[in-house]
């Protein structure tokens, strides 16, 4: 797991309604809306400083990132990040949950995947490397998370693929899901058709469904928070 440490994390406990006026005054006063739950004890809503969490998530293991946590009238407890939300304009932190962690017991969490180095399928073949497996999901003990999994691609070749099989194993981690997923793969350049053949093999279907369909109306897209894992 990444070396970063960082003071406990100060929770208030909150009471009262619970509503969008609640909300909004603690967002007011400096804090955000909290909840913390797990390792068998009743959820609790607490207050915690936004900027504190900010710095937890930009870190080196990010979410993944265990720290102590002190409820205030509650005993110090280990804890992660586990769901967040956003305003969606500025990106402000709107409300988060934390997960109290048993710090003896498995559990699985999602790990970013980090290419390394140019292929020799792009640097001498004229391909292009595409990342299509960003996080695999692994089972470990809270103290064995990693901040990331770097996989070499430096002897990628064209056409040629890195599976989650060729990922880095350890007797420490167990991944979850088909060991034969592609991680990463170098393809060949595919030409794109000129501009008037494509436009040729398309006009007739486009011009038919111009004079006989009229357009629907799309609705309105619902606004949603932004959320960052």
């Amino acid at each position: 797991m990444a070396s970063t440490t960082f003071d406990a994390v100060v929770a208030t406990p909150r009471t009262g309604k619970f509503n969008k006026n609640h909300a909004r005054r603690v967002r007011v006063a400096g804090k955000i809306p909290a909840v913390v739950y797990g390792a068998g004890q009743d959820a609790v809503a607490v207050t915690v400083d936004p900027k504190v969490i900010t710095k937890i998530l930009h870190s080196d293991s990010g979410h993944n990132t265990i720290f102590d946590l002190n409820v205030e009238g509650a005993s110090l407890v280990k804890a992660m990040i586990v769901d967040w939300q956003n305003e969606p304009i500025k990106g402000h932190l709107l409300h988060i949950d934390l997960k109290r962690i048993a710090m003896d017991k498995m559990m699985r969490v999602s790990v970013p995947i980090q290419l390394v180095g140019v292929p020799v399928g792009v640097k001498a073949q004229g391909g292009i490397l595409e990342h299509v497996l960003r996080e695999v999901e692994i089972e470990c003990l809270p103290n064995d998370i990693p901040s990331h999994l770097d996989v070499d691609v430096s002897n990628l070749e064209l056409n040629s693929a890195i599976h989650v099989s060729d990922l880095p194993h350890s007797g420490s981690i167990k991944f979850l899901g088909e060991e034969g997923a592609t991680v990463a793969h170098v393809t060949s350049v595919k030409e794109e058709a000129p501009a008037e053949v494509v436009a040729a093999a398309v006009e007739p279907e486009v011009a038919k469904k111009g004079k006989t369909d009229a357009p629907a109306a799309a609705p309105a897209a619902d606004a949603k928070d932004a959320k960052k894992k």
